[in-house]
């Protein structure tokens, strides 16, 4: 387990600052400044890189929204579709700011209400799981439709009371047991364990064909970066999310940077549950 509140990444064959950044969500001049980089071009294979857990936001004209007013929020804003038990507080808490800050940024009232589909707007640099929800019906028969069984008759990482997918991000909330271990579906090697952000402590395993496992929502991590995974071994033990209280892993799969319906990512061996 890493006690540092920064995650370490292992730079891989074809790995770049412009892709690492755009995985890990933060801007190529954040990823080399936290790691004294001038020249984005000597980035080597095996070079130790330091993900910065929590950055600043630029002031850039491009990046910056603004406010009813024209005061400038310093965040770069995205859209969210309110749904069925969200309040204004929740979302704000979720996104890691103040009730006060959200109705500034939406131009509401201290006691404006919010309603079942009402759009607002949130700070669009936070995780995906700011967002998280339960899947819909369509989504969830999308994803048995294409997938033998269903979703729940394939191995997961931790064995799954219930499967949620993230609102508009690929990838899924698997509910699970309290310290329950967390294994790996596939053969590869760790090249990031640590805290990150909003997903707490984060495993993320590469294979083979440019794919990149991200087990988040750990409690404990047994693994450590540069360490090689076989199929079904314990990566961590499942930890509770601080915001659902309920244990739950944070489970996302990249492939050339790009997310994928982890429900249809390669596993090793058969697509069963055990």
């Amino acid at each position: 387990m890493l006690a540092a509140e920064d995650m370490i990444h292992i730079v891989g064959k074809g790995e770049t600052i412009y892709s690492l950044s755009r995985f890990y969500q933060v801007t190529a001049n954040e990823l080399m400044s936290a790691n004294g980089i001038t020249d984005p071009s000597k980035l080597s294979v095996g070079q130790r890189l330091v993900i910065p857990a929590s950055v600043s936001v630029s002031s850039s004209s491009s990046d910056v929204s603004t406010l009813p007013g024209g005061a400038s929020s310093g965040l770069p804003l995205a859209n969210y579709k309110a749904v069925k038990g969200d309040t204004l507080y929740s979302i704000a808490r979720v996104n890691g700011i103040t009730l006060k800050l959200l109705q500034e940024i939406n131009g509401f009232s201290s006691s404006h209400v919010l309603k079942v589909g009402d759009v607002i707007k949130i700070p669009g640099r936070n995780p995906p799981a700011a967002v998280v929800r339960q899947q819909s019906a369509e989504s969830s028969n999308q994803a048995a439709s294409a997938v033998p069984g269903g979703i729940y008759a394939l191995r997961w990482p931790v064995t799954p009371r219930i499967i949620t997918y993230m609102t508009g991000q690929m990838g899924v909330v698997v509910e699970g047991e309290q310290f329950e271990s967390v294994k790996s579906l596939t053969q590869g090697s760790v090249v990031s364990a640590g805290p990150w952000r909003k997903f707490g402590r984060v495993v993320i395993v590469e294979t083979a064909g440019g794919y990149y496992y991200m087990y988040g929502g750990c409690e404990t991590i047994t693994v450590n970066v540069g360490d090689r995974i076989s199929p079904g071994m314990e990566v961590g033990k499942l930890g509770v999310n601080t915001v659902s209280a309920k244990p739950q892993l944070f489970f996302m799969v990249f492939r050339n940077d790009s997310p994928m319906d982890p429900a249809l990512a390669p596993r090793a061996g058969y697509n069963s549950r055990t």
